[in-house]
């Protein structure tokens, strides 16, 4: 099967596209609208869709099962490495796939290109981006912001680039936009198979792909040319009906989903979307709903094939993949009878705007008892800040709508009472919203406009208006706002919503103003009520492309990658030890954690972003924001050895110093959040034997797996709080380490002992990657024998 996905653009527009513009763009307007000035890293003019194969791959699945498929099936099945013969049951096999893309963000990308470069191979076997995104801190304005990254990151920016042309790998620069924006605009399409090292790329499930995040070793397999390994997920099923209208947004279907599930109630699992509520959604709304799939642990989320998508590839220019898709409808929606392992159903009609928050992205509060909640709940009600954008929320729809919230409150006299920042998702967002003029509304309203990047949403935000500790609320239309996620302030109240929400309760600066029934008073002292948002859906005179900021991978000679020994931000990797063939006993408790222990609790962001290409810095983050469970305090635990109370980083080097293996021991839903894998090559550098924990978050214990760390999980909850920071674990038998069979524990606190059992998910391969050290080092191994 080819791995370029992308055809030339259409010269006419296909049969739904025609249907689906209508009024919006005519037929003239969509030729002229984009594809002449894209920088064209979407069209490969020899190429074509890979479609024809798929679809020959999904009969002979047909012909194996016999049972009507979801759209998550299909998509999955027809990308196998083998068809014929691969085992498949939800929940249990591991599937071989063949993805047909990889994306990079720039600050996983560092890690992932070094194991790439390390493993001596030449180039990239499918074709793959990098996206230079979240090394631009917000501080004063986007062009400025934007400069001083690019200034401040030359060293990273200038790897990422050369390294990107000595492999094959398209690279956008900084100020393109946010990765998730970037794929949506130029490369998703129905029925793609993506992987991405951000947790967020489920977003262009929005445009009918199954695109699932991943670490950076599993990025580096695929580029390799090795299949994908994945366990078949669960699929669950949320029916939409009735109609997104008013103030409800499609943001409010996956708050809504996220209060039903929980941030862990989607592991496992991919959700799929149906019903003849999906048709009321534009396609950049069923991108927003799966964007925040990743809040709920789900592996992703997809949309099948309608006219929204359709609607959206001939605005970005791809008429011709939407023609070729509707050839091949039939392979791109559920087919009728599938079976769902659960079934949410939602009735948009009855959907209220919902703001969930603070500490966690499940926590809904409908809009109309926002302010009664909050005040119970003794939450800060004066809003410091309030900021929309992100990859979450940077459409043109989005900035559209809120443009009109503000246009009617400036027609009243009446602008942002708070600092409000609007970070567009895209280059070609900023220049259409400023061509069309809703960038100037927005400013006029008092809006402050960001560069083109992730910014706050991830904690790259050099906030000045509160000091640390200081309690306040702020309210975004981000995807996470897990403790400190945005300012490093574990004190900050963080809301999510939907940017038309967030932009009305910035004119009152208060959560207890609800914009569907509270009136406001304008500047001659009159009464009125807000109306209700509406913008265009997408724009009526095509997209402008905006300044070209993408690099294609250059033809023929290339140049070295070179990487400067004495150099703080990127150190080339060296590989990991491999298992010596004996238990591991006697080892030694890092760090009990108590509660809720995400990747940002683990390896936090903000200013650690720029360490993310050099493992050893970077590692001086590890577990400080986690909760001790010996004395409830952050990144401080008694050195075993001296009995001395020290930070965790410098705890767990003195381990390694002195050849101490140790382990890490944790709650429920560990290492959710962020796809960051540093989360696990820092434990693994320092000294890091296991993870013991009593669940895992599914990207997380992946890659915990992949850098040749045990992941694994108490057979019995309870037996948590058997293990004192005193203790000492050994981990027994495991030369006889099987696919389902616990590993044994033998626990020795003080003068007593007590063995309990440990399970585990890893299958036959990966405990290979065990037994050689990592992932990687396996994947050496397999390329050596096959020379």
């Amino acid at each position: 099967m080819s791995t370029m996905i992308f055809a030339q653009a259409a010269k006419t527009v296909p049969k739904l596209c025609r249907k689906a513009v209508g009024p919006l763009m005519s037929q003239q307007s969509y030729k002229s609208s984009k594809s002449d000035a894209v920088p064209m890293a979407n069209l490969e003019p020899d190429t074509v869709l890979p479609y024809k194969k798929l679809n020959e791959n999904l009969e002979c699945i047909r012909d194996r099962l016999d049972h009507p498929l979801t759209l998550s099936e299909k998509i999955l099945y027809s990308h196998l490495e083998d068809p014929y013969e691969q085992e498949i049951e939800r929940g249990k096999s591991y599937l071989l796939l063949r993805p047909d893309r990889v994306s990079m963000q720039d600050a996983t990308a560092q890690m992932a290109m070094m194991q790439f470069i390390s493993s001596g191979l030449n180039k990239v076997a499918v074709p793959s981006t990098i996206h230079c995104d979240h090394l631009i801190e917000a501080q004063t304005s986007g062009e400025l912001d934007l400069q001083r990254a690019i200034e401040n990151n030359k060293e990273v920016y200038d790897f990422l680039q050369s390294s990107s042309a000595m492999y094959g790998l398209g690279f956008w620069k900084p100020g393109s936009g946010i990765i998730h924006q970037i794929l949506l605009e130029n490369y998703a399409f129905p029925g793609l198979l993506m992987i991405g090292t951000d947790s967020h790329i489920p977003n262009a499930g929005g445009l009918g792909g199954v695109c699932v995040g991943v670490g950076g070793a599993d990025a580096v397999d695929v580029m390799a040319g090795m299949p994908w390994e994945l366990k078949c997920p669960n699929i669950i099923g949320v029916h939409l009906t009735g109609k997104i209208s008013g103030w409800t947004s499609p943001k409010d279907v996956i708050l809504k989903v996220a209060e039903i599930l929980t941030v862990k109630g989607g592991t496992g699992a991919i959700i799929e979307y149906h019903g003849e509520g999906c048709e009321s959604i534009s396609c950049t709304g069923m991108a927003t709903i799966c964007n925040m799939g990743a809040e709920i642990g789900a592996t992703t989320s997809v949309f099948p094939f309608n006219e929204r998508m359709v609607k959206y590839l001939c605005a970005t220019g791809r008429g011709a993949i939407a023609e070729e898709a509707e050839k091949y409808e039939e392979m791109l929606i559920p087919d009728e009878g599938c079976k769902y392992d659960k079934v949410i159903k939602i009735d948009l009609d009855k959907l209220e705007p919902l703001v969930n928050g603070p500490y966690t992205p499940d926590l809904a509060h409908p809009i109309s008892k926002l302010g009664e909640n909050s005040e119970k709940n003794g939450y800060p009600m004066n809003i410091k800040v309030a900021l929309i954008g992100s990859c979450t929320n940077s459409s043109y729809e989005d900035l559209g709508r809120c443009a009109s919230i503000a246009q009617d409150a400036i027609d009243h006299g009446l602008t942002t009472q708070v600092p409000f920042n609007v970070t567009p998702g895209s280059e070609q967002i900023r220049a259409t919203i400023e061509r069309d003029g809703i960038l100037d509304v927005l400013q006029k309203f008092g809006g402050t406009v960001l560069a083109n990047a992730c910014g706050p949403c991830i904690g790259q935000w050099d906030r000045k208006d509160v000091k640390k500790g200081e309690k306040n609320t702020i309210v975004t239309s981000y995807n996470r706002n897990f403790t400190g996620r945005n300012d490093a302030n574990p004190a900050t109240h963080c809301f999510v919503t939907s940017p038309e929400m967030v932009t009305a309760l910035a004119i009152v600066g208060c959560l207890s103003f609800n914009p569907l029934k509270d009136e406001l008073t304008d500047s001659k002292g009159k009464k009125f009520k807000l109306k209700e948002p509406k913008a265009d859906e997408l724009p009526s005179d095509g997209f402008d492309p905006g300044q070209d900021t993408y690099t294609a991978p250059p033809k023929g000679k290339r140049s070295k990658v070179t990487v400067n020994p004495k150099s703080k931000r990127l150190q080339l990797l060296q590989p990991f030890e491999k298992w010596d063939g004996k238990d591991l006993t006697d080892l030694t408790v890092l760090i009990k954690v108590k509660g809720k222990c995400t990747t940002d609790h683990i390896s936090a962001a903000g200013p650690w972003l720029k360490y993310r290409g050099h493992l050893d810095n970077i590692s001086n983050n590890m577990f400080i924001g986690a909760v001790n469970a010996e004395n409830n305090e952050m990144n401080k635990v008694k050195n075993q050895r001296s009995n001395d109370w020290g930070t965790v980083p410098d705890v767990a080097r003195d381990y390694k110093a002195n050849k101490i293996k140790w382990v890490a021991v944790g709650e429920e839903n560990y290492g959710e959040g962020s796809s960051r894998e540093h989360a696990a090559l820092e434990p693994r550098h320092l000294g890091g034997v296991a993870i013991i924990v009593k669940s895992f978050a599914r990207i997380h214990e992946t890659n915990l797996k992949k850098q040749g760390l045990l992941a694994l999980t108490f057979s019995n909850a309870s037996d948590y709080d058997k293990i004192q920071p005193n203790s000492k674990l050994s981990l027994l038998n495991l030369a006889k380490l099987t696919p389902g069979e616990p590993v044994e524990c033998e626990i020795k606190t003080g003068g007593n002992s007590e063995k309990i059992k440990l399970n585990h998910s890893f299958n036959a391969e990966q405990i290979e990657w065990f037994k050689a050290g990592s992932a990687l080092n396996r994947m050496k191994e397999t390329l050596s024998k096959l020379k």
